[in-house]
Order: C-alpha cells, then sequence, then structure tokens
C-alpha cells in the first residue's frame, strides 16, 4: 500500500470500524481480523487499538469487558446512539466527497 493509500485511510478508519460495529459487537484483535478481511491488509494493530480508544474516548461506543481463555479479559466494543450519529455523518461525509471526486475525474477526461 502506497503511502497516498495510507494518508487517506487515516481520515476513513474511524469511519470504516463504526461501519464494521454496525450490528456487531466486536474486540480489537476481531476488528483487525475484520478489516483485512475487507481488503485492508497493510493496517497495524496498533493503529487499530490507538483508533478503539478514542472512539471510546469520544464516546462513539459501549465498551464490555468479557473473560478470555487466554490472558487477561477482552473489551467488547459495541456502536451506541452517539457512534450511529458519527457514522451517519461519515456516511454523508462521503457521498459528498465521492461525488465530487468522480465529477472531478470525468470532467479531466
Amino acid at each position: 500500500m502506497g503511502k497516498q493509500m495510507t494518508e487517506m485511510l487515516k481520515g476513513t478508519l474511524e469511519g470504516i470500524v463504526l461501519a464494521l460495529l454496525t450490528g456487531k459487537a466486536a474486540y480489537g484483535y476481531e476488528i483487525t481480523t475484520l478489516l483485512r478481511e475487507q481488503g485492508f491488509t497493510e493496517i497495524a494493530e496498533g493503529t487499530v487499538y490507538a483508533l478503539l480508544v478514542r472512539i471510546e474516548q469520544k464516546g462513539l461506543v459501549d465498551v464490555e469487558k468479557r473473560p478470555s481463555e487466554k490472558g487477561p479479559p477482552r473489551k467488547v466494543y459495541t456502536l451506541n446512539t452517539q457512534g450511529k450519529k458519527e457514522l451517519n455523518e461519515f456516511w454523508n461525509t462521503w457521498s459528498f466527497l465521492s461525488e465530487r471526486l468522480e465529477q472531478l475525474r470525468k470532467e479531466g477526461k
């Protein structure tokens, strides 16, 4: 993945993670796995964990500690009402940007 892709992902990763949590609770490693299944193979686990801390601090997710078979309890993240509002705003922004970018691309041909 190139530098440009990495930079663009920084701005959208939060929205992508909120979208992955829609209707599904998940813990950190599981979220990393889901991202990789979606083709985001270059994202470091540390990046995902830092983002989870941020969205927890912003109050976008509810967090529950559940026992783990191996090691300490896992933090399980669930999208809450505030997170759903944030995700909706993300999709609106994404739609606006993608329409404008597509228009620019067509005009450039």
